[in-house]
């Protein structure tokens, strides 16, 4: 977003100071005050001053006409600000609430009732009064509106912008060989039951060819990711599986560059970044029809799947499989012009923009 409308847009960015289950902060990095990142300016923020009124404290010092959330249920980074904003302990402004695929049912079964229990406080207390929201794709709009008593012009249809990429990316060009018969898939994701590994891991029970599959990703549910172990050490011999940790943000897209199929069976996705970086750099996709994402093989992106047809997730890995080297460097050819052309319409920059200065313009009917 930032690379996309850092010219347009001012942002301070306030986020924690370490990555999802480290105990320590990234190392060098200057915490508890603003610096200068790119185009924007970042507050890394450490666990000690993640209190209410810290944080609302916090968002009054940055001068800002807007404040965007990034989640419908992150205690510290969403839950807290709106209680700080009922308390009257932050200003007035404009709240833009991206609730990032939150809704859909199924993220809602995860932790069940304690998501019930907060909503029904949300409604309660009047927490959804005055607040615009984006949705991603007309899906999640409609999630929205089953959950909330709101109205459906307080909700703008924004796709989640990309990281910006071009065809001429050195990426493109670092593939190894292929052989016939055999295929390297990969599985990047937080290893959680929405993100669904252990679907992929029954999927490749049932594959005959020759398969390496990676997984990388942060171990977010300990005890799901033991049933993916146990289910790794039933794989059949064809099957090569191995857990390779975690991957730095700027080295996804090579690290995917290095596969020939994504393989991303998703219980849900607002967006599914993840899935546009494999395209971004010619790796094709396997994913659920739980995304945005749809009808990918009319644009040779790859295949998306009912979680009900684990059949259908087989004979794609298989037809993969048989493509020779040359067939396919023909398919990530094909899929890099169509990606950036789907990545980076002008139609989707427009409508973040709009996302925005709508909220900003008609403050006055909000408040």
């Amino acid at each position: 977003m930032v690379e996309h409308l850092g010219d347009d847009f001012e942002f301070w960015i306030i986020t924690r100071d370490r990555d999802l289950g480290d105990d320590l902060p990234y190392p060098d990095l200057t915490i508890n005050q603003w610096i200068s990142v790119g185009n924007a300016n970042v507050y890394y923020i450490s666990p000690d001053r993640l209190k209410l009124f810290g944080i609302a404290r916090l968002i009054n010092d940055a001068p800002h006409d807007l404040l965007y959330l990034n989640s419908f249920f992150d205690s510290e980074f969403t839950i807290k600000p709106l209680l700080a904003r009922f308390l009257g302990e932050i200003k007035t402004k404009p709240v833009v609430l991206a609730p990032r695929g939150e809704f859909s049912k199924g993220a809602l079964k995860l932790k069940a009732l304690k998501k019930r229990t907060y909503i029904a406080l949300f409604k309660l207390l009047g927490l959804c009064k005055n607040i615009a929201w984006q949705a991603s794709s007309l899906h999640e709009m409609n999630d929205i509106l089953y959950v909330l008593p709101l109205n459906k012009d307080v909700i703008t249809l924004a796709l989640d912008l990309p990281a910006k990429v071009s065809y001429q990316s050195s990426l493109f060009s670092e593939n190894t060989p292929k052989k016939v018969g055999s295929v390297k898939l990969i599985f990047l994701s937080r290893i959680s039951p929405m993100k669904n590994l252990a679907y992929a891991l029954k999927v490749l029970s049932d594959v005959h060819v020759s398969v390496v599959f990676d997984i990388y990703g942060p171990l977010e549910d300990m005890k799901y990711w033991g049933l993916c172990e146990a289910l790794i050490e039933k794989l059949p011999g064809n099957i090569l599986c191995k857990y390779r940790g975690l991957v730095p943000p700027n080295e996804v897209r090579h690290v995917f560059s290095q596969y020939d199929l994504f393989l991303f069976p998703t219980q849900g996705e607002n967006y599914g970044h993840v899935i546009a970086e494999s395209l971004s750099v010619g790796t094709p996709v396997l994913i659920s029809d739980k995304t945005p994402w749809r009808h990918l093989t009319d644009d040779n992106l790859g295949q998306d799947v009912s979680l009900d047809n684990a059949d259908g997730f087989v004979q794609f890995i298989n037809e993969i499989a048989q493509a020779s080297s040359e067939e396919m460097n023909n398919i990530r050819e094909k899929i890099k012009v169509s990606a950036c052309e789907r990545l980076m319409g002008p139609e989707v920059i427009d409508a973040n923009k709009n996302l925005f200065l709508s909220a900003i313009l008609q403050k006055a009917k909000l408040f």
